[in-house]
């Protein structure tokens, strides 16, 4: 995209995300594609209207410096269209460029006339950085036909970069495209002047070039002197093929615009701000998670447990402890080791019995129950599902009952980051800042805004979204949760040191940890505690301790499977796959399908240029 189109667009973005106003006028070239351009591209319409040739086109062009120091230049073209003698045109298109090298050329065109004077209606449209002028109206025109068309410039010369040129080091320099090489008319006889004031000629360094061709091209042709006044004058051109000067000064002869100057203000602090912005805004994330995490801590002493009370159902210890896993897999394994439900091996999938007359010690586990067995009876069976929509909906109420119940016990509550709302506020801030210099910027009209204006919008952006995170009140434990959270983590190292090695050495039927309630069953000890193995990841390992103590006492598990069986992990693994698929839901989504005046340049490497068409 020509980077004025960019500029104009992107100012429009930035302005929205802001929340700023501005009069839509003022860059309403750039939201619609012109008639005029609508009638070039059409392929239905008029689509032979290029197809005629200039007799001759003739060029002068006048450089000055004004009362600043800046360039001038007004130009006048003759142009000498051959039109076919039946109805084919209306006139011609001539299309001039409005930018170069960051900075507008404040294009102005003067008139449009014919060879003796008299005036030719026209009209103006500016598109993707260049301003095309449709010369007649809407009578056709036949045969040799003249149009004078004049218009003036500023800024047309250009500072050159020292580090990109050969020969002198540090110049001023006209490098400029007399023709358009975006014509597809040719050109019988082709000729250009180029005056220069006083102020301009006393500023020569020596140095021109002339270059002809396509694009690209590095033919060099003739560039005569006369004084202060440079002749161009070239043979038969075919369509597409252009002719650029390019006349050197001493440097500092001519003033550049604001725009070609460095401004870090506009054009590199917007970048940064935008860094800074987004920096603060993920310190503001990272804050949320430490202060949740400093809402863990009650004493800090981490005791091994190896009972869980009753009034700790897996659902409620997965709403204090961080990313639990498998939440309702583990409840099912809860109920199931309580003996309040079995779990059955099924084909294709495991299946639910529920077993009257188990004491349910939490009003949670009858939640749960209830929802697994919604529509059976007492002695219900349920099998699990591959995909269920509606059963995975109750499982996640279920759920989320677990979550109210937490908070309604005193373990959980909400919050919100002192630190993250200062810090998000910050990034808000420096981001505004940003997005307003890049804007100040942009409608100054300089391009090299562009990155730092594109780097701010973005920035805010992010900045915006990481609000409803930074701002929010967020569920952390109260003392009370705190102290919950450390006596779950003994639990999760009793889990985690008590090894099949450990067990055989130092644990026995008659030696085992006392429950609560005085009992020593090692099975119930450890069975009770799977389903908190389960919310903690280490479910394999704990299987493999359950295997070991029911291969002891020569047992199956009766609340999985086949009672005479042996405990065999996979069968528990099998399970938690598939009730895990079961119980989760998640809504389905669709988608849709350098110089050229000391040598080296080359034709089309200038500003100016511009098209030429027939209408």
């Amino acid at each position: 995209m020509p980077a004025s189109r960019f500029l104009r667009a992107a100012a429009v973005i930035a302005l929205a995300v802001a929340g700023l106003s501005m009069p839509a006028a003022a860059f309403a070239s750039a939201s619609a594609p012109s008639a005029t351009a609508s009638a070039r591209s059409s392929s239905d319409v008029d689509a032979d209207v290029d197809d005629f040739s200039y007799a001759s086109w003739d060029a002068r062009f006048v450089l000055g410096v004004d009362a600043e120091g800046r360039a001038t230049m007004r130009v006048t073209e003759t142009l000498a269209a051959q039109f076919p003698d039946f109805n084919q045109n209306r006139g011609i298109v001539r299309g001039l460029p409005t930018s170069y090298e960051g900075s507008s050329l404040h294009l102005d065109v003067l008139s449009v006339t014919d060879q003796g004077g008299a005036a030719v209606p026209y009209d103006t449209d500016q598109e993707d950085g260049v301003l095309y002028i449709s010369v007649g109206d809407d009578s056709y025109v036949h045969g040799l036909t003249t149009y004078v068309i004049e218009y003036e410039m500023r800024d047309v010369i250009l500072a050159a970069d020292p580090s990109t040129r050969s020969g002198p080091q540090g110049v001023d320099e006209f490098y400029w495209d007399l023709l358009p090489l975006e014509s597809t008319q040719p050109i019988d006889r082709f000729s250009a002047e180029i005056v220069l004031d006083d102020a301009l000629a006393a500023g020569l360094n020596g140095n021109a070039r002339c270059y002809a061709g396509y694009a690209g091209s590095t033919t060099e042709c003739d560039l005569a002197r006369d004084g202060s006044v440079f002749h161009v004058q070239g043979a038969e051109l075919a369509a597409g093929e252009g002719v650029t000067v390019a006349i050197g000064f001493e440097s500092g002869t001519v003033a550049q615009p604001s725009a070609r100057m460095d401004n870090p203000v506009t054009d590199t602090v917007p970048a940064l701000a935008a860094l800074g912005a987004v920096a603060a805004s993920l310190a503001g994330w990272i804050a949320v998670s430490v202060f949740k995490g400093s809402r863990r801590k009650a004493t800090g002493i981490i005791v091994a447990q190896y009972d869980v009370p009753d009034s700790l159902p897996p659902l409620v210890a997965a709403a204090v402890i961080p990313r639990p896993k498998d939440v309702m897999p583990a409840e099912i394994v809860h109920l199931a080791v309580r003996g309040t439900l079995r779990i059955e091996e099924s084909t294709p999938r495991p299946r639910l019995r529920r077993l009257p007359g188990a004491r349910i010690p939490d009003q949670l586990d009858v939640t749960a129950l209830d929802a697994l067995f919604l529509g059976t009876d007492a002695d219900g069976v349920v099998e699990l599902p591959e995909a269920s929509e509606s059963f995975a909906a109750r499982m996640n109420l279920v759920t989320a009952a677990g979550v109210d119940a937490a908070g309604a016990r005193g373990l959980t509550s909400k919050a919100r980051s002192r630190i993250a709302v200062v810090l998000q506020s910050i990034g808000i801030a420096i981001a505004v800042i940003g997005v307003g210099l890049s804007i100040f910027g942009a409608i100054s009209g300089r391009e090299s805004a562009i990155p730092g204006l594109v780097a701010s919008v973005f920035g805010l952006f992010l900045v915006g979204f990481s609000c409803f995170y930074s701002f929010a009140k967020h569920v952390v434990l109260t003392p009370a949760g705190a102290a919950t959270y450390e006596y779950l983590q003994g639990v999760r190292e009793f889990i985690r040191v008590a090894e099949a090695d450990r067990l055989r050495m130092l644990q026995s039927y008659t030696g085992a940890e006392r429950r609560q309630d005085g009992s020593a069953n090692v099975i119930v000890v450890y069975e009770r505690l799977l389903p908190y193995a389960m919310l903690f990841g280490m479910e394999k390992e704990w299987g493999e301790v359950l295997e070991f103590v029911y291969a002891q006492e020569r047992r199956g598990a009766g609340w999985i499977g086949d009672p005479s069986r042996p405990f065999v992990y996979s069968q528990l693994s099998a399970f938690r796959s598939s009730s895990g698929a079961a119980t989760s839901y998640t809504a389905a989504s669709s988608s849709s399908s350098s110089g050229g005046s000391f040598g080296g340049g080359f034709s089309g490497g200038g500003g100016g240029g511009g098209f030429s068409g027939g209408r």
